[in-house]
């Protein structure tokens, strides 16, 4: 019989009392420890036990837990005889971001300066003893919601002071989910108030702060040095592709067949590899997130566990209001294929929405990409990727998100079953519909260039992808014949008829009428021959339909 399955314990002792099931990550101690780094930022996505593992460091090292070292009997690191005798010998400040996702700047800014207050609270026993003068005194009881500047971004500073001469020991200090502000921060629009305010808060703690032994910081991104971290002297920064701590967060796979051996689930390995593995930390491939896996252990029901665990407004924003090579390549994602993009790691949000492949390196770090591999390196140092969707349920997520865009009614999904049955009156009553939808969530502002559907020619196919993925192959912009077709779906059951749609923007010089245009993107079907590739895969040639799509404005006819 396996051990009791709890959802959502984040508490280290209070997991290990209650016995349930942990997985042992407590080598991530030693490994950090013998590491000698002052500042470590380790960046993984979210729900891989970040806030676990730091509650675990919080209570091996501190000095608050020093008769709790039965927490970690018959843990791995309690094997180390050096480690027995660090457990709960160190001050430790430790404090969480996760839940400051605040609207504005003055709310975020206020709830920073709840969790300091907290902070002095929990150690008022300092002003109780003799160990500080009257001005420190002061300082102590300055500290609240309502401090200024100065005193809230000092105050970590000045409380590692206060511990350190109270036990004789410099701090450890943890930060976890340090980056949950920033995202808040770059989409409600206060990004430049708060990084303002967040380097000096950080300049003090990490930085100027002689009463520092270790830290640790944990987020999903590593945000870029030139924003907050521009004081701080070269932290450790391990990211998902660096060699540290690489099986330290998450499953790997030998942890989670382990555990559906112990749970009797030994015939599901398959299916819970398709659906939640995909993470590569550094060298170690095969890393599945723990949410899903212990969601799956517990209710033994394969669906989205981590995936929809969250909010992803950052990322549909982006997606959404994307340019045309964004949407292709996401398109391309969908499909179950490969992109190549350069990644920067070091992620600049207020520069997310100007400089193209910054959404992939956001989509890598938050752990809905996965790399395939390394291309190589350019001449200006970025590095090139080929990336892939991270498994079954990062796919399942993005086809939710994507029919939500279009769900205003039932008119896309009529329109897809009007597809599917070839009723080109109905398509194209529908379709008219839809894209007054769809030009206000994918438009730009700009007019459509010539030749080119743009905006609406990515947003259908997405539909397309979203929709009808599970009984077609669908292709788009690839050789058959004598050149490159827009959008091809190749039925997976022989009942289903094939599809070949080809989109066409009037040309109005040429084109006096939509009618014009539809019957140009039908020609240029056949005279390019399209339909090859569909006919050497064994379809015959009366089984393959071919769409021409017209669009002028928000204006489209399909023939």
């Amino acid at each position: 019989m396996g051990r009791t399955i709890g959802i959502g314990h984040q508490d280290f002792g209070q997991l290990i009392t209650s016995g349930i099931f942990y997985v042992d990550k407590t080598m991530f101690i030693k490994e950090w420890w013998e590491s000698g780094d002052v500042v470590t930022l380790i960046t993984r996505p979210r729900r891989f036990g970040k806030t676990l593992n730091m509650s675990m460091v919080e209570q091996f090292f501190s000095v608050k837990y020093t008769d709790k070292e039965d927490l970690f009997h018959g843990l791995s690191v309690w094997k180390e005889e050096t480690y027995r005798r660090l457990q709960g010998s160190y001050p430790v400040i430790s404090i969480s971001f996760a839940n400051i996702k605040e609207q504005n700047y003055f709310s975020a800014r206020r709830k920073i300066c709840q969790i300091l207050s907290n902070l002095y609270s929990a150690n008022r026993f300092l002003m109780e003893e003799s160990i500080l003068d009257d001005k420190e005194r002061k300082f102590f009881e300055d500290v609240s919601v309502d401090m200024d500047d100065v005193t809230a971004t000092f105050a970590i500073h000045q409380l590692s002071l206060y511990l350190s001469r109270y036990y004789g020991k410099k701090v450890i200090i943890l930060l976890d989910e340090y980056d949950t502000p920033m995202q808040e921060a770059y989409v409600n629009g206060y990004w430049d108030e708060l990084v303002n305010f967040t380097r000096s808060l950080f300049n003090s703690t990490f930085k100027t702060n002689p009463y520092l032994e270790r830290a640790i910081l944990t987020g999903i991104t590593r945000v870029s040095r030139e924003s907050i971290f521009s004081d701080l002297n070269n932290p450790e920064v391990v990211t998902t592709t660096s060699n540290k701590y690489e099986a330290s967060f998450g499953f790997t796979e030998g942890e989670v067949f382990a555990a559906l051996d112990e749970f009797g689930l030994s015939d599901k390995r398959g299916e819970v590899k398709a659906w939640y593995d995909g993470f590569t930390f550094g060298t170690v491939r095969d890393i599945y997130n723990p949410w899903s896996i212990i969601n799956y252990l517990d209710k033994k029901k394969l669906m989205p566990y981590w995936a929809n665990s969250s909010s992803n407004r950052l990322i549909e924003k982006l997606l959404r209001e994307g340019n045309k090579n964004i949407k292709q390549e996401f398109e391309t994602l969908m499909c179950e294929e490969t992109i190549r993009v350069e990644i920067d790691e070091q992620i600049v949000y207020n520069e997310l929405s100007i400089k193209q492949n910054a959404i992939w390196s956001l989509l890598l770090a938050s752990g809905y990409l996965k790399v395939i591999k390394l291309m190589f390196q350019d001449d200006e140092g970025e590095y090139r990727y080929e990336l892939k969707l991270t498994n079954k349920e990062v796919w399942v997520m993005f086809k939710a998100m994507i029919k939500g865009w279009f769900a205003e009614g039932e008119n896309y999904n009529d329109f897809i079953q009007a597809l599917l049955a070839g009723d080109l009156k109905a398509m194209n009553a529908y379709m008219n519909r839809v894209t007054l939808e769809m030009f206000s969530y994918f438009d730009t502002g700009k007019k459509v260039s010539k030749g080119r559907p743009e905006s609406f020619y990515h947003g259908f196919v997405l539909g397309l992808v979203a929709e009808l993925s599970d009984r077609y192959v669908i292709m788009s912009n690839r050789e058959s014949g004598l050149g490159r077709y827009d959008v091809m779906l190749e039925p997976r059951r022989r009942a289903d008829d094939a599809m070949i749609l080809e989109f066409k923007v009037q040309d109005t010089e040429d084109e006096k009428e939509l009618s014009d245009t539809v019957r140009a993107a039908l020609r240029q079907i056949d005279e390019k021959k399209y339909e090859t590739m569909l006919v050497k895969r064994g379809i015959p040639a009366g089984r393959i339909r071919k769409y021409g799509f017209a669009f002028h404005g928000k204006k489209v006819l399909i023939g």
